[in-house]
């Protein structure tokens, strides 16, 4: 790669004084170094502006900080995104930690498959001292600790290239449904933004694999069978959080892809969607008289 195109380090924050550190620190360790750093405060209550104000002042990195009114996880992202100059937005949440060479890696990638629109990697996994060990954590690590292991292809050269035809897969609609990565664990380009606009607000769990769906469905993605992240497993982040409220999104993820991906998934998904669709629609009218016979209460 020639040049080497400005990357820009989105970090949306809220009270994440007790891990934001350990977060910047591995910014001062990359391989790479044309960075300009984006952080976007939702007016945090504890100390986390004042340790980024010290970052900002001692980092050889442009650093940008910004106080944003607090709209949703959604919007501090977009926020952060809005304000980015580089060619290739890299997600780094308060909590996690970037591999040093994790920018190095992804953005040559990226010069490999220039047809790629998101890089995306494996993760390590920081795990709490009160989660370690437990059934809870464990059963975490069987759903989720390998996003890919749902699909039907092996990585080539250690990359997992992707395209559309990943939503005709017969595991897509298996669990995990995140099949890339969480935000820390992704790269994309800037003008993905631009085209196909921003995260989703009304959305609170599935808001970045539902961004993923929408790039993949315009454009490759390459998930590179190497952990460059260390992804942490806390009582106190947002996911923990989300579900301890009890926030279920299986519906909107469900009308996200009736509406999104429909034409892409395989005919049997199709026909499945179609005839859920149709009951959910006698349940909420309770009463259809169709060529004279009644629905409703009756099963069908």
């Amino acid at each position: 790669m020639a040049e080497k195109p400005l990357v820009s380090v989105c970090i949306p924050v809220y009270n994440g004084a007790k891990f934001v550190q350990e977060a910047l620190d591995s910014l001062t360790s990359q391989t790479y170094r044309n960075l300009e750093v984006i952080i976007s405060d939702d007016c945090s209550e504890d100390n986390t502006i004042q340790i980024c104000e010290k970052f900002q002042e001692k980092t050889g990195f442009p650093t940008f900080i910004y106080r944003h009114k607090p709209e949703g996880i959604g919007a501090n992202w977009n926020h952060c995104i809005e304000k980015a100059n580089g060619s290739y937005i890299k997600f780094l949440f308060q909590d996690d930690i970037l591999e040093p060479a994790c920018i190095e890696k992804m953005l040559a990638t990226f010069s490999v498959y220039p047809e790629v629109g998101l890089v995306a990697c494996k993760r390590i996994f920081i795990i709490d001292s009160l989660y370690e060990g437990t059934p809870k954590i464990k059963k975490w690590l069987d759903d989720y600790g390998n996003l890919q292991k749902s699909l039907p292809t092996q990585p080539h050269n250690g990359i997992y290239l992707l395209d559309r035809s990943v939503f005709k897969y017969r595991t897509f609609f298996d669990k995990p449904f995140n099949k890339i990565g969480e935000p820390t664990a992704v790269m994309f380009r800037r003008e993905l933004f631009d085209e196909l606009g921003p995260f989703n607000t009304a959305l609170k769990q599935m808001l970045d694999y539902e961004y993923w769906y929408r790039i993949l469905k315009e454009h490759p993605i390459a998930v590179l069978d190497e952990a460059l992240i260390k992804f942490r497993l806390h009582e106190d982040q947002t996911t923990a959080r989300n579900k301890t409220n009890k926030i279920s999104e299986r519906m909107s993820y469900i009308r996200f892809i009736e509406k999104e991906l429909f034409f892409y998934l395989s005919f049997g998904h199709q026909l499945e969607l179609i005839r859920n669709k149709t009951i959910r629609l006698i349940r909420k009218i309770g009463k259809i008289t169709l060529n004279g016979i009644t629905f409703g209460k009756k099963s069908i």
